[in-house]
């Protein structure tokens, strides 16, 4: 496959200027502004594997530090136990146990990496991100961390207030509540969605919680780190495989609700930061491909287009239009990531 043409940052919204535009983040996004935290490698880095050796060892003999890699082979391996040696439970048991527990070291490495404070971003940073995030109809990230919100949150910095409904409303029947809580109804009108979860987000089994800085005057990350150390998770979503992740959306209202969301956007599409990796196909190749409604997208490719990864991005993204029916075309156009400056202005 030819090398497409890769567009500028300036260039995606000059064309996209007027009409209706959404946005969507991966990693990438995060990793531009703090690589040393939140890239794969430095989160293995962080990772308590005290008490899964074998885990630990399936990173080696895989050559991988992906936690979603090691998740997807620990539950193939699991399946593939009951046609070779079909009478192995207790093998079969310790590579559930192995990948549910990864699931929750990872999110603990994310709390535990993350930066303390919302002013451990420099403002000049903020006003740069909150340049590129201005504009959109809705924001929609499959990140696990706080930058996103602590970015639309940074109104005191003297440029434009950015909107910023996240769903989340003070309890009708406790006004006290040091947490907001998020209601179905709330998300007619909601600019971010959370696809994935969030390190701040939690499901009490009878609502979804926010934690908020403002009800309580504990940084976020602290009551993050409290709420782990007392064996209370996250919604997140780092399933192996597209499949199971899609799973865990279907069984959690709230990530049920944004999914179905993110289908219903129209208009442009801007992705950055994403790999599109098979693992993601729930939202590309389904939501995006498929059922998608958008006309126009927008990828980001960081560096050599014609390096082995970005290739992999180009021929996965090139292929989507070929999922929508004849009546809904699809447009797929490629833009540098560094071009975008999220970070640097």
């Amino acid at each position: 496959m030819p090398s497409p043409k890769i567009l500028t940052y300036a260039q995606v919204r000059a064309e996209t200027d007027g009409e209706t535009r959404h946005l969507l983040l991966g990693n990438g996004f995060s990793i531009s502004c703090r690589p040393k935290i939140f890239t794969y490698g430095q989160l293995f880095e962080q990772a308590d594997f005290s008490k899964l050796d074998r885990a630990r060892r399936a990173f080696e003999v895989l050559e991988t530090r992906n936690f979603e890699q090691v998740i997807r082979a620990l539950r193939s391996y699991e399946q593939l136990i009951d046609v070779y040696t079909p009478n192995d439970g207790e093998v079969r048991e310790a590579a559930a146990a192995d990948a549910a527990a990864l699931r929750e070291v990872l999110v603990t490495a994310v709390a535990r990496s993350h930066p303390n404070r919302p002013h451990d971003i420099s403002a000049a940073e903020y006003l740069s991100c909150r340049k590129f995030l201005r504009g959109y109809t809705s924001i929609n990230t499959v990140n696990y961390d706080l930058l996103p919100y602590w970015s639309l949150m940074q109104d005191d910095l003297g440029d434009e207030k950015l909107p910023c409904d996240d769903g989340f409303r003070k309890p009708a029947e406790d006004s006290e509540a040091d947490y907001v809580t998020w209601d179905p109804d709330n998300s007619k009108t909601q600019t971010l969605r959370y696809l994935h979860g969030a390190l701040h987000l939690f499901d009490t089994g009878v609502e979804m919680q926010k934690y908020t800085w403002v009800n309580t005057q504990v940084p976020l990350i602290e009551q993050i780190r409290y709420a782990l150390e007392n064996e209370q998770y996250p919604v997140f979503v780092s399933e192996g495989t597209s499949d199971e992740k899609i799973d865990a959306i279907r069984h959690n209202d709230y990530l049920s609700k944004m999914y179905r969301g993110f289908t219903e956007i129209k208009g442009s599409l801007v992705v950055f930061g994403h790999s599109l990796d098979q693992s993601d196909d729930h939202i590309f190749a389904s939501r995006i491909g498929l059922r998608g409604k958008t006309g126009r997208l927008y990828v980001s490719i960081h560096g050599d287009p014609s390096l082995k990864s970005n290739a992999s991005i180009i021929q996965k993204a090139s292929s989507l239009p070929l999922l929508r029916k004849v009546n809904r075309p699809l447009e797929v156009k490629f833009f540098d990531a560094e071009s975008a400056s999220v970070w640097t202005g």
